[in-house]
């Protein structure tokens, strides 16, 4: 349903999105523009609405029929969120991902969006407005960057294996509840370094291009995951729920590490999680 020449027009139109609406208020947001959703650190600015707006059209141009569930549009009505169980083909997508960056002025943020056939994750797209490609990846055919013009540029690959000691690992610890939170945090000097981005979108592109080698989130929204954990996976990775459980679209908590391989998934998630 989704080859590589569909693939490029998707990524075309998010490269278009950001660039008639994001980009143009990139560290230019008027008075107001601006609002806290859920809490402080749940940011909405007119860029993600006005972009989820000129994707969710592109889309319904392109697929007709498709169901869009826009972050933006499940957080005026979360019930838009139930339309991605049984959908013949959903698109996911994120129009800002890292918007408090992006309303800091802090260039590091995204835009995303993801294919879902049935329940099963298809596609998935991370552009970088700023350095203006896309990390691409189609299931089962491979992780890939692509230029503005949708030539490729390179293949991505996770990092080889390291050690727990070795490791470079992005680790989202806002979420985790209590007393897993202060366990996490207490052995992070366990790895050999952590990064932070604020920004689920760069954080994929980072370990899926071999330049960190692990993640671990606990809140599991669609428009933050389905997109970078195809293209880690496609990449060669190795991805799970805390439990070990494999990751679903539909899956909402039970927490997420992403790998190089199984083996070193099992040595974080002791590392970091076990008691």
């Amino acid at each position: 349903m989704i080859g590589a020449a569909r693939a490029a027009d998707v990524a075309a139109l998010l490269r278009e999105a950001a660039r008639a609406e994001i980009l143009p208020r990139f560290r230019r947001l008027a008075q107001g523009a601006v609002r806290a959703k859920s809490g402080p650190l749940d940011l909405v600015t007119d860029a993600d609405e006005a972009a989820e707006r000129v994707i969710e059209a592109g889309l319904t141009r392109l697929f007709p029929g498709c169901v869009v569930v826009g972050e933006e549009a499940c957080a005026a009505d979360p019930a838009v969120l139930d339309r991605l169980v049984d959908a013949d083909l959903a698109f996911v997508v994120d129009p800002v991902d890292g918007t408090a960056n992006f309303a800091a002025g802090v260039p590091l943020f995204g835009c995303m969006a993801a294919a879902v056939v049935k329940g099963e994750v298809v596609a998935g797209w991370i552009h970088d407005p700023l350095g203006d490609d896309t990390a691409m990846a189609l299931r089962g055919e491979g992780a890939w960057l692509a230029d503005a013009q949708g030539r490729h540029m390179a293949d991505l690959r996770v990092a080889a294996p390291a050690p727990v000691e070795r490791m470079v690992a992005a680790v989202s610890w806002t979420y985790l509840p209590e007393p897993l939170r202060a366990r996490v945090t207490a052995r992070l000097p366990r790895l050999a370094g952590t990064v932070g981005y604020r920004c689920a979108a760069h954080e994929y592109r980072l370990t899926a291009g071999g330049h960190a080698h692990a993640q671990l989130y606990n809140r599991l929204m669609p428009w933050d995951h389905l997109p970078g954990w195809l293209l880690h996976r496609e990449a060669g990775g190795y991805a799970a729920r805390f439990d070990g459980s494999d990751y679903r679209p539909t899956h909402r908590d039970g927490g997420l590490i992403c790998a190089p391989d199984r083996a070193s998934w099992e040595a974080l998630r002791a590392a970091l999680l076990d008691p």
